[in-house]
């Protein structure tokens, strides 16, 4: 499927889900980051800019160039943007959940905190203001259960969860120039295309990192387990190697409940 037919299915599938809900207007956080930028642009083009409502939800590890570049995207969007801070909640939590922690919030309890204070201020606003929240999860963390539940996972819809994390920057790539071509400021800040992925949860973190696989390599992979049907000798007989392969497809099976909570996603066959 052409990269250009990927983006439409998308937009208009996250428009019908909306307006099948009932929702006009829509929701969303914003990181400085690929997935929660070119999110942002769907929903503009959606909805109208007007009828799309972000939020940068700056953390402990936040860096001031995420922050940059959602203020910039938003700039080019002509959206709303407004700032909620979730320290303050996180630090609540720190101190509450400390003893019963083993003496302090950290590692994997700690940076799941954060991406559920997240939510929970996005889900506030949603409510308070009857917007729907839109999700921002690709299809490669999904698969390797790379997510918060109850975090990162909320939202009512992802318009790019059938979508493998390479082909979310394809479609941005597509996405702004067709906003040159029509003589437009392209929509996504080149340095978000640029910058390493990051969820900005500890210090130095970096999402290929901690996935221990760059999204080229995993994309592949995943491309021919899930979409292929390639079992563990098929996929070693291809070329990748053997213990990314048995890791890999360990974590596929082991995060399956993680998916069974992702929101819905458009059910279009992007790679058939």
């Amino acid at each position: 499927m052409e990269t250009s037919e990927r983006y439409r299915l998308c937009v208009e599938a996250l428009q019908g889900y909306a307006d099948d809900a009932g929702f006009s207007d829509v929701v969303i956080g914003l990181s400085g980051g690929m997935d929660s930028s070119i999110v942002a642009v769907m929903c503009v083009d959606a909805f109208g800019a007007d009828h799309v409502h972000g939020v940068l939800l700056p953390g402990p590890y936040s860096s001031e160039h995420s922050v940059e570049d959602a203020r910039e995207l938003a700039g080019n969007l002509g959206i709303e943007a407004q700032v909620v801070s979730v320290c303050e909640p996180y630090e609540a939590f720190e101190r509450v959940l400390a003893r019963a922690c083993g003496g302090e919030l950290s590692g994997l309890a700690a940076e799941n905190t954060q991406a559920r204070c997240r939510m929970v201020c996005l889900m506030a606003l949603s409510n308070a203001h009857g917007w729907m929240l839109v999700n921002t999860s690709n299809k490669s963390e999904a698969m390797m259960g790379y997510s918060t539940l109850y975090g990162d996972t909320a939202g009512a819809f992802a318009p790019l969860g059938g979508l493998y994390k390479t082909d979310v920057y394809a479609v941005a790539r597509w996405r702004n120039a067709q906003a040159e071509a029509a003589g437009a400021v392209p929509p996504v800040p080149e340095r978000v295309f640029a910058k390493p992925p990051s969820a900005e949860l500890s210090p130095g973190q970096e999402d290929e990192k901690s996935l221990g696989l760059d999204y080229p390599t995993l994309d592949a992979l995943l491309l021919a387990h899930v979409e292929r049907g390639l079992g563990a000798d098929r996929l070693v007989a291809e070329g990748f190697d053997a213990a990314t392969v048995q890791r890999v497809l360990s974590t596929v099976r082991a995060t399956a409940f993680k998916r069974a909570l992702e929101p819905p996603f458009p059910d279009a066959a992007f790679y058939a």
